[in-house]
């Protein structure tokens, strides 16, 4: 068989299997595979299952590496052999929590098609972007009889809870690991008519938030006016934590954060469309550290944030107590040379420091955090990539950065020890995390294509070089 030389050959099978490989996406959107709860262990093993059968199919090798949690699944096709380069792939199969339940326009895990979207849990992040990597090779392996180059498949089960168990069987598995390449597909697009690959991401940390007074709730009536109410010491804690211009308050947080460079500058597209985005998302951009232009802030910025706060009787009707404690969900996006655990600690310090009288205040750290990563934008693997865009969006390819995190990944690319790259064609209005989740079919088509046409290239560029 021959390499198809051009995108047409890939665009007709799409359109030919398009009825077969709608109907395996809907079946992997269907497990309800929620790593953060418990009940749905037995789908996320069923999920991994039907994803090992799947790549078994594929003429993949494929081991499920478990963990104290939830299983990694492993897969390896090396028929490509030792003058190609080798690609790890990297995706997870594990989804957010669906509340609030009411806000769906349709069942969470029963994906619906919809103007040329999906709507599910998953949709987008990261099911959808892992299915048009493996659709990706499937085509290949049909149009060509072999793929391109040697892959390797790293598809965890936990990254939606901060990758807690992956970090800790990396090092028993690195020599399997190793790779020329490594490919992170779980990034987006800053427009969806304009290609870019992500040059980096955000680290992160999380932590809950514990202030606890009495024993137990308090009528309001008999003890209001003499015992400290947690809510109104947790809200004023967490007022302290930022000033009136967005900048965090806590010493030391951004001793070790550095401006981007000009050159980063001038290679990352900081256009910002601030009508279009309050269009999107019905909120106005003016969040965060005044002194910096939007994307500058969401890319290049540590940021504080409060995720949940709760306290006393939420529920209907009214009850007039001083609750014993009240909660908060906190988290810190990280820039490069920002460590984890020193943000950690300062934050704790703080909220300890500044806890009112008459309260006592706990903190869990999270144990599944990651740090910033940056990769390079002159290695093999990102040119490759970036030409790939190209021929697909017939469009140049930009350069743009991520706020959000992938927490495993700085140790992956270690004991990968390849050129990373961070990839993807999410939108920021495709509301992942968030009810009625949707990805455009047209995009991932494009990512099937992407994913097909880059692994071409970097085989072809090996050639070259050897030859």
């Amino acid at each position: 068989m021959m390499t198809p030389t051009s995108l047409d050959p890939m665009r007709a099978w799409i359109d030919t299997h398009r009825p077969q490989w709608i109907e395996d996406y809907f079946k992997f959107l269907r497990f309800p595979s929620i790593s953060f709860e418990s009940k749905y262990k037995a789908d996320m093993q069923e999920c991994v299952d039907w994803l090992t059968q799947l790549l078994t199919n594929m003429h993949f090798e494929v081991e499920q590496w478990p963990t104290a949690g939830q299983p990694v699944l492993f897969a390896q096709n090396l028929q490509a052999g030792p003058t190609k380069p080798t690609l790890l792939i990297y995706n997870h199969y594990d989804v957010q929590p669906v509340e609030p339940l009411e806000e769906w326009l349709s069942p969470p895990f029963q994906p619906t098609l919809c103007d040329g979207k999906v709507y599910a849990r998953g949709a987008q992040d990261n099911k959808g972007q892992c299915f048009y990597v493996l659709q990706s090779l499937k085509m290949l392996q049909e149009l060509t009889g072999r793929l391109p180059l040697n892959i390797k498949l790293c598809i965890e089960g936990e990254e939606e809870m901060g990758s807690i168990h992956l970090p800790q069987i990396l090092p028993s598995h690195q020599d399997q690991l190793k790779a020329d390449y490594l490919a992170v597909v779980d990034t987006g697009l800053h427009d969806a008519q304009i290609p870019a690959l992500t040059l980096g991401m955000r680290g992160i940390i999380t932590m809950d938030v514990e202030v606890q007074g009495s024993f137990t709730d308090l009528h309001s009536g008999t003890h209001g006016g003499i015992v400290p109410n947690p809510i109104h010491a947790l809200v004023s804690l967490l007022a302290s934590l930022r000033d009136d211009q967005g900048r965090v308050t806590i010493p030391g947080f951004y001793d070790d954060v550095t401006e981007i460079s000009e050159a980063e500058r001038q290679l990352i597209s900081l256009h910002f469309d601030a009508k279009k985005y309050q269009n999107q998302i019905g909120a106005e951009p003016v969040g965060g550290e005044q002194a910096y232009a939007e994307l500058e802030r969401a890319w290049t910025r540590p940021t504080l944030e409060i995720n949940g706060i709760h306290g006393g009787h939420t529920g209907n009707g009214f009850k007039t107590v001083i609750p014993a404690k009240a909660h908060a969900k906190i988290s810190c996006r990280l820039v490069p040379h920002q460590e984890p655990e020193k943000i950690a600690a300062l934050v704790v310090n703080h909220l300890k420091k500044h806890a009112p009288a008459g309260v006592k205040v706990n903190v869990h750290v999270h144990s599944g955090n990651g740090r910033a990563i940056r990769v390079n934008p002159q290695s093999t693997v990102v040119k490759g990539f970036a030409q790939a865009f190209e021929e697909v969006f017939a469009k140049p390819c930009e350069f743009i950065l991520s706020g959000g995190s992938v927490p495993v990944i700085a140790k992956l690319s270690e004991v990968c020890q390849g050129d990373t790259l961070l990839l993807g064609l999410g939108l920021d209005s495709d509301q992942i995390h968030a009810p009625n989740e949707h990805f455009g079919l047209d995009r991932l088509e494009k990512g099937i294509l992407i994913m097909a046409r880059a692994m071409q290239i970097l085989a072809d560029h090996a050639s070259h070089e050897a030859s």
